[in-house]
C-alpha cells in the first residue's frame, strides 16, 4: 500500500533540496578553487607566499566554508523532517552522525585562522624565524585536512543511512537513492583510508570519491526543488511500528 506525503514533509522536502544546491558554490570555491590557487603541496614557504600575498581570498575561503557549514545544519534538520515517519530511530542516528560531521568540520575551519595568526606579522610571533612560521603555517593547513578527513568519516557513517531511508520510503527514484548509498560510502571509505593511510592521498584523488556524491547532490536537489516526493511505497503497519 501507498502512504500519502504530508505538506510538512513536501515542504522539508524542498529545503534539503534547496540546501543541497546552496551549499554546492562555496563549497567548491573554498575546497577546491581557493585551496587550489594558495596551498602548494611540499612547499610551505609558496605556500606562505601565496596567503600572506591574498589574505582577503583565504579569508573568503574560510567565510564560504562557514557558510557551507550553516547551510549544512538546515540541510541535516530538514533530512530528519522529511524522513523520520519512515524510521524514526534511524532518522536521529543519521542526524546525530551528520551533526557531529558538521561539528569536526567548524574545527577544521578554526585551524585556518592558527595560519592567518602564524604568518601575520604580529610582534608576538617575531621570535621565530621565516621558515619556521612558514613551517607552522603549513601544520595548521595539514591539521584542516586532517580534521576535513575525520569530518568525512561521520558524513559516511550518517549519510548512508539518510539513503538507506531514502530508498525503502520510494519518496524518489530508487536508482537516486542507491546512488546516493554508494557514493556516501566511498566518501567515508576513502577519508577512513586516509586516516590510516595517509599516503594513499597521493592515489586515491578528491575527484574520484568527490565526483560522485557531488553529482548525487547536485541531482537530488534539482529533483526535490522541481519534483518534489513521491508517495511513498512504504505500508501504513510498518509507518505505526515506529
Amino acid at each position: 500500500m501507498t502512504h500519502g506525503v504530508d505538506e510538512s514533509q513536501r515542504k522539508a522536502a524542498r529545503v534539503v533540496g534547496l540546501t543541497y544546491l546552496l551549499a554546492l558554490a562555496p563549497a567548491i570555491f573554498a575546497e577546491f578553487y581557493v585551496s587550489g590557487r594558495l596551498v602548494v603541496h611540499g612547499d610551505a614557504a609558496e605556500t606562505a607566499r601565496n596567503i600572506v600575498a591574498h589574505e582577503r581570498l583565504f579569508r573568503l575561503g574560510v567565510a564560504s566554508n562557514l557558510l557551507v557549514f550553516a547551510i549544512d545544519v538546515v540541510l541535516i534538520t530538514a533530512l530528519y523532517a522529511t524522513l523520520e515517519r519512515v524510521n524514526r530511530h534511524l532518522a536521529l542516528l543519521a542526524t546525530f552522525f551528520r551533526l557531529i560531521e558538521t561539528a569536526i568540520l567548524v574545527v577544521a575551519a578554526l585551524n585556518d585562522f592558527d595560519v592567518l595568526r602564524v604568518l601575520g606579522g604580529a610582534h608576538y610571533v617575531q621570535a621565530f624565524e621565516a621558515s619556521q612560521l612558514q613551517a607552522l603555517a603549513r601544520l595548521s593547513i595539514g591539521a584542516h585536512g586532517n580534521a576535513y578527513n575525520v569530518g568525512l568519516v561521520f558524513f559516511g557513517f550518517g549519510s548512508p543511512v539518510f539513503g538507506y531511508l531514502w530508498l525503502t520510503s520510494g519518496y524518489v527514484p530508487r536508482a537516486l537513492a542507491i546512488w546516493g548509498i554508494v557514493a556516501s560510502l566511498l566518501v567515508g571509505v576513502c577519508a577512513l583510508t586516509f586516516v590510516v593511510f595517509p599516503e594513499a592521498t597521493r592515489v586515491v584523488t578528491v575527484a574520484f570519491y568527490g565526483a560522485p556524491i557531488f553529482l548525487f547532490e547536485l541531482v537530488m536537489g534539482l529533483w526535490l526543488v522541481f519534483r518534489g516526493l513521491r508517495p511513498s511505497a512504504i505500508a501504513e503497519p510498518e509507518l505505526a511500528a515506529v
